[in-house]
């Protein structure tokens, strides 16, 4: 198989008048030997189960829902079983898309994920829709790019984040030839793979820095030329809170572009870009601890930004302690002493089993490894989705054509 480059420039959304081999159509320009096709002319959509929580038990007919629909594929962290009867239509098959068409997250509508052989037999929840067609592979592809997404958009309601199987059955989708749908879907097929096995190794390097955490951070693993025993130390004599309210913003002031980063008690490390320099944060040398009253996540920075949302608390380590340390301490084991209450006048209650400050420094070097690795994994697996999303937008609307070597001799 040979990729070809078909046509000037990028013809989605442009006049096709003057390239030659393309028209315009519904869902953008596209070669004219291809079709677009409605999904309810090439498959069937499908409404979910309904239950009440009396039928939930501890295990049974899994039910699958959002929660289920990970970034590469099906994932089974949070499921839900149910022990009723139910339709033979609504038992899912290898192959069938799932597709969440109700949510409370608007971002979440259309999400989807292809059937495979470990959910083969369960049924799915009423927010979601299965989509069943002999296309599926390809369809997937096109549910993943702006050619559903914009359909989507369009179908929204204003207050209502739903799409129903009318709306399903009406997006149109481009339609080549089969053999080269199946070239299509087979490369980015193996950007799929390449994005799992990056996840896999992040998954991995995750449960490594666990495991070095709970042997570094507890001293039952102590780090070459250390001996001296550990002491029990007070919050206040290690750690003290930085007065961070003239800093915060609030989430209307946001930016995607700015000169300063906005952080703040949430799971990512940046969540935008501020020009308000009147609230810049100075971070002090040696770094500050970020996390909240209502969050167990403890971010360590080490450069200036504007803190976002209320709540969000500042530590720094006192002299002579290693902010980092208590960092990588709070991330293992929790704010609180039970790990789960997170406010700050729990953690200044509690105590910390404390190396001298350069087995500190030794033990937050370690550990930052680690971060830096996984940090280099997850820019790696970025820039694999940015590639499949080029990737999308080239083949699915025909400016990339899938050619066979044969057929264009």
């Amino acid at each position: 198989m040979e990729v070809r480059d078909a046509a000037p420039g990028n013809c989605a959304g442009v006049d096709a008048a003057g390239i030659p081999g393309y028209k315009p159509t519904e869902v953008g320009v596209m070669p004219e030997d291809w079709e677009t096709r409605e999904l309810g002319e090439i498959g069937q959509s499908l409404i979910g189960l309904t239950y009440d929580p009396s039928n939930v038990k501890p295990d049974g007919l899994l039910v699958l829902r959002s929660s289920n629909i990970g970034e590469a594929g099906l994932q089974f962290d949070d499921n839900v079983f149910v022990d009723m009867d139910v339709p033979e239509r609504i038992i899912v098959r290898e192959r069938d898309l799932l597709i969440c068409a109700r949510n409370g997250s608007r971002p979440l509508i259309g999400k989807c994920a292809l059937i495979d052989q470990r959910a083969e037999g369960m049924t799915f929840g009423a927010f979601m829709a299965v989509f069943r067609s002999s296309y599926n592979d390809f369809v997937a592809y096109c549910f993943q790019s702006e050619i559903i997404k914009r359909q989507i958009q369009e179908h929204l309601g204003a207050t209502i984040n739903q799409i129903t199987n009318k709306s399903l059955n009406s997006f149109e989708v481009p339609f080549p030839p089969t053999a080269e749908q199946h070239a299509i879907a087979g490369a980015l097929s193996d950007v799929d793979g390449l994005l799992r096995a990056v996840e896999a190794l992040i998954a991995k390097k995750r449960a490594i820095k666990q495991a070095a955490m709970q042997q570094l951070l507890t001293g039952k693993t102590r780090l070459p030329g250390f001996s001296e025993e550990w002491d029990t130390k007070r919050f206040s004599g290690v750690l003290e809170r930085l007065n961070a309210k003239g800093s915060q913003i609030q989430t209307s002031e946001y930016q995607t572009t700015g000169r300063f980063p906005v952080i703040d008690q949430g799971k990512e490390s940046v969540i935008g870009f501020s020009d308000s320099e009147d609230r810049l944060f100075k971070c002090p040398d040696g770094g500050v601890i970020v996390f909240g009253d209502h969050t167990c996540i403890a971010k360590f920075v080490d450069f200036d930004f504007v803190v976002g949302a209320d709540g969000t608390q500042i530590l720094r380590a006192k002299s002579g302690q290693v902010t980092r340390f208590y960092a990588f301490q709070l991330q293992h084991r929790g704010i609180e002493p039970t790990g789960y209450n997170r406010h700050y006048k729990f953690l200044r209650e509690r105590d910390f089993l404390v190396p001298t400050p350069t087995e500190q420094h030794a033990i937050a070097n370690v550990l930052s490894d680690v971060d830096a690795e996984i940090s280099a994994l997850e820019a790696r697996r970025d820039k694999t989705r940015a590639i499949k999303r080029g990737m999308m937008q080239q083949l699915l609307t025909g400016r990339v054509r899938m050619v066979n070597r044969e057929a264009a001799a």
